[in-house]
């Protein structure tokens, strides 16, 4: 189970997760990991596409904490449905539902974690990260430590199976 943050403006429109230019990185890194997008449920912490309008264009907005504990239920109904064997948390947003609190990315990343009900845990950057990051060898560092964090996830799931 991979969970991002909110619904983008593209994924709003769509009703369906990560199906915008974020969604073209995660597909990309997925592939190059040899994780098939289809055995993988993708879903989002908070439900609702947070906004400003700007003009005519929906800007993203983050989620508070209150939004974030209020759509967790949902995320915890998923979870018990769905039943994955490895869960990673795409950015701090979804770390923080998932961990029920805040916690560092980057002293997290790389680290096999477990949740409460003894499910693996990761959490890594969000894809959209990689679309901000304006070097070219910083953006191909960052995408390539992207796709070992997936890697590692289906490492573990392998060795759970």
């Amino acid at each position: 189970m991979l969970v991002g943050e909110q619904p983008g403006d593209k994924e709003d429109i769509a009703g369906k997760p990560f199906v915008g230019p974020a969604g073209r990185v995660l597909d990309r890194a997925l592939a190059e990991a040899a994780i098939p997008r289809e055995e993988v449920f993708v879903t989002n912490a908070v439900k609702h596409f947070k906004h400003e309008m700007r003009g005519k264009r929906r800007l993203h907005k983050r989620p508070n904490n209150y939004e974030i504990e209020r759509c967790r239920v949902w995320l915890d109904l998923e979870r018990t449905i769905v039943r994955p064997a490895v869960v990673m948390a795409l950015g701090a947003t979804a770390a923080r539902s998932l961990m029920g609190r805040a916690v560092t990315i980057m002293k997290l990343r790389g680290r096999a974690l477990q949740l409460a009900d003894g499910t693996a845990a990761f959490v890594t950057i969000h894809p959209s990260l990689l679309l901000r990051i304006k070097d070219h060898a910083d953006k191909e560092r960052e995408y390539r430590a992207f796709v070992a964090d997936l890697k590692l996830a289906a490492n573990v799931l392998a060795q759970a199976a």
